[in-house]
């Protein structure tokens, strides 16, 4: 019997997933990752916090309706090192960074995938809306949700041929509503229990205040500038920013203002109009191929530039040992550095990267 380690966030998701293993024969373990510990125990359940307290709580009463040895692991330091501390970094360099895709890549697989094998286990499961599968050409890829609106492959980009391989998602081939009734019908008490939302470390939304609480930069008011230069006004210091940004700007220039760019090197917020921040092509560095081991020639594809994109179409092209280049057929809004680009084959993820 193959034994499968899940990692238990205390939600419906993950909770369904474990039950789901136990019925196809796995000896499942259950494990909740605590990776932040000094947290306002109530404002995380307000919050729906899927890696604090609550989530212990949640997630110990499900292993035992289910039957299943279950334990926490410490992994504070891991997530301080890979997450918090690369969130506060990127801000700081002008980027918008995705902590969760930094967090499944290095914390929720990587250590314990690590964790897991040390203790016997073949495998290692999440209650993630995606599918693992095996191509023909050998390799690992992930394949969308059976469900698209509910798809996460996108976060999930990042993952190792050796970690796909090690990994099961049993509940990519429902629904959200077939999982919260599959969940009702057999006694679990999350079945209503709302989704996580936002990140789960600031959970007030109040990034730019808990940058200011992490960092030993100076966070410094500075220049809204036009892309020609003029001074338009001031900001209250790049960490407030994004690109594509609208709201919050203050600034009252006669038209919809929109954030064309972060210049951290003169503390400078480029806006521009709507039409201005239509971009139609951009680069990618740090790549991670699944469905293939990389590209020679170019190739037009499907592309998601934020987790809640649409999608469009682009032909990517390797100009560098690590950096592809990408044209829309479309020219699209909010291209942002920092945030993943996920290219897809028909339901399948062909791999992705970091926006330059």
């Amino acid at each position: 019997m193959d034994r499968v380690v899940v990692g238990m966030s205390g939600g419906v998701d993950s909770s369904v997933a474990a039950y789901l293993l136990k019925e196809q024969g796995y000896d499942v373990i259950g494990v909740t990752m605590q990776i932040w510990q000094d947290e306002d125990r109530a404002l995380q359940e307000e919050n729906g916090g899927c890696c604090g307290l609550s989530a212990v709580d949640d997630a110990r009463r499900t292993a035992a309706m289910l039957g299943i040895p279950y334990y926490v692991m410490n992994f504070k330091e891991e997530f301080k090192e890979h997450v918090i501390d690369y969130f506060v970094e990127e801000y700081i360099e002008g980027r918008t960074p995705n902590p969760c895709i930094a967090c499944n890549r290095y914390v929720k697989w990587e250590s314990l995938l690590h964790r897991s094998l040390s203790i016997g286990a073949e495998y290692i499961a999440t209650g993630h809306y995606a599918r693992v599968e095996q191509l023909a050409n050998g390799r690992y890829t992930l394949r969308r949700s059976a469900v698209l609106d509910k798809d996460q492959t996108y976060a999930l980009y990042s993952l190792t041929q050796e970690q796909l391989r090690r990994t099961l998602m049993p509940v990519g081939e429902y629904s959200k509503d077939e999982i919260r009734k599959l969940a009702g019908k057999i006694g679990l008490h999350v079945a209503d229990k709302p989704d996580s939302q936002d990140i789960c470390f600031v959970p007030d939304g109040d990034y730019a205040s808990y940058i200011r609480e992490n960092t030993k930069n100076q966070i410094r008011e500075g220049n809204f500038v036009s892309s020609d230069g003029r001074v338009l006004g001031t900001h209250k210091g790049i960490i407030h920013y994004t690109v594509g940004q609208r709201k919050g700007l203050g600034l009252a220039l006669g038209y919809p203002a929109f954030v064309l760019q972060i210049r951290p090197e003169t503390n400078e917020v480029v806006v521009g109009t709507k039409e201005e921040s239509m971009v139609s092509s951009f680069k990618v560095n740090q790549l991670n191929f699944m469905s293939v081991e990389g590209i020679t020639k170019p190739l037009r594809v499907f592309v998601k530039i934020r987790y809640n994109h649409r999608g469009t179409w682009c032909t990517i092209e390797k100009t560098g040992t690590d950096e592809i280049f990408c044209t829309f057929e479309e020219p699209q809004r909010a291209v942002t550095p920092g945030q993943a680009a996920v290219f897809y084959d028909g339901e399948y993820v062909l791999g992705g990267g970091t926006i330059l």
